[in-house]
């Protein structure tokens, strides 16, 4: 169906990128004080206590969902949510403040693999003309030295790449979670099923979990802005925005934290680095405008499930 021009919600899609891109703004400060396994039991905690009145409905329609369904949702919630999170943050105890958020461009390149793997997506013919520049462009950004990286180096380029990969993994399956579930339902149930995996964890990794006075509006801004206010505005856009649009909009993300880490955290980067993730941003941006067009899919959306009616605001 195509969605009428004025209903266009690109605008939604480039602010809520926006607001991811100033997570480096809470991330940073509590990275260099709380161990990254802290942080993130905290920003899944103040979320799943916001998000308490639509958790007894989520988990009914989880469970008429199906087995497929429910394991979808546990690696969306353990993976994608916790564990990419907890990954992205040790990045920012490594390395730039701007690297490991310009990195994860590359997270539709892994997006298209999985989708071809997991949900029967033919891959576009072109898809390597865009995707080995994308390998290369994120090579040259995260390191000074592309040519002479150490173990050190490849540390915090190799913990953002895995976060990505995640967050990938959790894009794919969440469409096919999402065929069977409600939009809200998806999202209280990433971060319910996140939390008991972030809480084991830190348990098992022996953090502590006391946290100063001083993290608390920190943490509290970085679960509630770049969080859920960015993740529930992000996928409001999306249901009226094209896909090929919807990555335009989503550069807000790299310039604003391009902007956040050098203009507020002190971050830098060489001129290659900059080059490197111009060629990211590029050659995303024409993977996405080359495949604006309808797949095919292995998930099919039933007429009578959530996916296929209006949400309900």
């Amino acid at each position: 169906m195509v969605q009428a021009r004025g209903a266009d919600r690109m605008w939604a899609v480039a602010l809520a990128a926006g607001l991811w891109g100033t997570s480096a703004l809470m991330r940073d400060p509590l990275a260099q004080v709380l161990p990254a396994s802290t942080i993130v039991v905290y920003e899944h905690a103040v979320i799943v206590v916001l998000l308490l009145p639509w958790l007894i409905p989520a988990l009914r329609a989880l469970a008429a969902a199906g087995p497929a369904v429910i394991a979808a949702v546990a690696v969306i919630g353990g993976g994608s949510s916790a564990l990419a999170t907890m990954l992205f943050t040790l990045a920012f105890t490594v390395g730039d403040p701007i690297t490991p958020q310009v990195l994860q461009k590359l997270q539709p390149v892994f997006a298209i693999v999985l989708a071809v793997v997991l949900l029967g997506e033919r891959l576009a013919p072109r898809f390597g003309l865009y995707a080995l520049p994308a390998l290369a462009g994120a090579w040259i950004l995260a390191f000074p030295d592309p040519l002479g990286v150490t173990v050190d180096d490849a540390r915090g380029a190799a913990l953002a790449v895995g976060a990505a990969l995640l967050w990938a993994a959790g894009t794919v399956l969440g469409r096919l979670a999402g065929v069977r579930l409600a939009f809200m339902h998806v999202t209280v149930l990433r971060f319910t099923f996140g939390l008991p995996v972030a809480l084991v964890i830190a348990l098992a990794s022996g953090a502590s979990l006391a946290v100063g006075p001083a993290q608390v509006p920190r943490l509290v801004l970085l679960a509630l802005i770049p969080g859920l206010l960015a993740l529930t505005l992000y996928y409001w856009g999306l249901r009226r925005t094209a896909a090929s649009r919807a990555t335009l909009a989503e550069l807000a993300f790299p310039l604003v934290s391009a902007v956040v880490g050098a203009g507020l955290l002190g971050g830098s980067l060489q001129w290659s680095q900059w080059a490197g993730g111009a060629v990211v941003l590029i050659a995303v941006t024409s993977m996405a405008l080359n495949r604006s067009g309808p797949r095919p899919s292995g998930v099919h959306v039933p007429e009578d499930t959530p996916a296929a009616r209006p949400a309900v605001h």
